[in-house]
């Protein structure tokens, strides 16, 4: 039997199993699909927070010669966020398809030896007090928890009879992948003029992806689009249509702006756009969702090794307030578009301009915007750095923090005179002196920091645990 289900093999549901399966957790994925990695696929950009998680567990380096670096985002002709002052290794949004992500995840996960099931839809889930079971058209699953990462349509959280409340912000947005015979000036190139939205950026592969939104033609997903549509609502926004040509892709979607309350319900919990969804503005939806898989499978796996099952709650409690606030900047990037007068959209950019002018606003939107920005609330009493983001510090004799967290064991950062739990715990001396002891969780964030070590002891208690049991 599997210790966990996940439901999803797209990003976020990959992430997940090969932390699992690399923590020795027996894990089996549930997916709809047939096996065929699609190359059309709507993610396109992979940012500093999420490359830090993959450098984590040594993807990183395989991924950026795959895309295209951009140090900065313009938005509406004037605004433009530098993310190249960023304190990362990855100090700007890496432009790549999401199929090249989920490739590496894939191999990652069969790897670790997670089990993957395709053709498997899941029809009905229960669960009682000693796992969960999970029905599809091919049998039934028994596991102890179950993670529904099965994207917007999610059968897990319709199963689980949870609410899905929000609503739809914009309607018919065309999306192509096409040629073209003019290359844009900038590698990203955004610009709405009220009652047109475009977006253009390169796949990598000799086609541009675009996404085209038109005020004055609303119509159902399902309804035909041509290429000359694209070409027409680009040309209003960004004042040409790069002369595109080849489309291997037409298709339209609507954008939604949706959460789910509860990120946990008893032992199911639903991770990526199976919680949240919103704008594509910001290009942050994979991101988002690989971050709560990140959060979410080193909590499964101390807990299945021993630790408090309140460990869970805090899933909820870290990730839920992200997902809230990724919905808002990325809502009021796009309603920022949709302004329709010119002196409305002429103040637009003065605003902005002025606004990211003043270091802690910048600092605070690139943070967001990155994903490096974001701090998970501590304990009352805790050490100021506890929840933070742990920057990847040189170590003593060489290498990097991130690097010694490829181990997926909690890295601590200074003698702190513990013994036992090697097996969960990595003892490193950062090549800088001084500051305190880190304990450093296996998504890369601050558990525990100071000098006293009985509260060192309580938090291992709470966060690693004591032993399989």
């Amino acid at each position: 039997m599997s210790e966990v289900i996940v439901v999803g093999a797209g990003p976020t549901g990959l992430l997940l199993a090969g932390d699992l399966a690399e923590a020795g957790i027996a894990v089996t994925v549930l997916e709809r699909r047939d096996g065929t990695i699609s190359n059309l696929s709507r993610a396109f950009g992979v940012h500093a927070r999420t490359l830090e998680q993959l450098d984590a567990r040594g993807l990183a380096d395989q991924l950026v010669p795959m895309g295209a670096v951009l140090s900065h985002v313009r938005l509406f002709e004037r605004v433009k966020i530098d993310l190249s002052t960023l304190p990362s290794r990855f100090p700007y949004l890496l432009i790549t398809p999401q199929y090249n992500v989920e490739h590496l995840l894939l191999e990652r996960a069969l790897k670790a030896g997670a089990e993957i099931v395709y053709d498997a839809e899941v029809l009905e889930v229960g669960q009682d007090a000693g796992g969960v079971t999970v029905t599809t058209a091919q049998g039934v699953h028994r596991a102890a928890y179950v993670v529904g990462a099965d994207g917007y349509h999610s059968a897990v959280r319709s199963a689980l009879g949870q609410p899905f409340p929000g609503k739809s912000v914009l309607k018919s947005i065309m999306l192509a992948d096409v040629k073209v015979a003019e290359q844009p000036a900038e590698l990203l190139t955004v610009n709405g003029v009220g009652d047109a939205f475009a977006f253009v950026a390169p796949f990598g592969d000799g086609y541009y992806r675009i996404f085209a939104w038109d005020r004055r033609h609303s119509v159902p997903d399902g309804a035909p689009l041509d290429l000359e549509e694209v070409r027409d609502v680009a040309r209003r926004a960004l004042g040409t249509d790069f002369g595109m040509h080849d489309a291997r892709w037409l298709s339209r979607f609507h954008s939604d702006e949706r959460q789910v309350p509860h990120y946990r319900i008893g032992r199911v919990f639903l991770a990526g756009d199976a919680a949240h969804v919103h704008s594509p503005a910001g290009g942050q939806g994979m991101n988002t969702g690989l971050q709560d898989a990140a959060n979410l499978g080193w909590k499964l796996a101390a807990v299945l090794g021993g630790a408090p099952d309140a460990l869970l709650d805090t899933y909820h409690a870290e990730r839920h307030p992200v997902g809230r606030s990724v919905l808002r900047s990325s809502g009021a990037i796009i309603r920022a578009a949709m302004i329709e007068s010119a002196a409305g959209q002429a103040l637009r950019g003065f605003a902005a301009s002025r606004a990211l002018s003043i270091p802690k606003v910048r600092e605070k939107v690139t943070g967001q915007l990155s994903g490096i920005g974001y701090h998970y609330p501590a304990p009352h009493g805790a050490h100021e750095l506890t929840g933070s983001r742990a920057a990847d510090v040189p170590l003593a004799g060489g290498g990097r923090l991130y690097e010694a967290l490829r181990e997926r064991r909690f890295v601590l950062l200074g003698d702190a005179g513990i013994t036992g739990r090697e097996d969960r715990i990595k003892v490193v001396t950062p090549a800088a002196p001084g500051g305190p002891a880190t304990l450093v969780r296996p998504d890369g964030y601050v558990g525990w920091a100071g000098t006293d070590t009985t509260t060192l002891h309580r938090a291992l208690d709470t966060l690693v645990g004591s032993g399989r049991p």
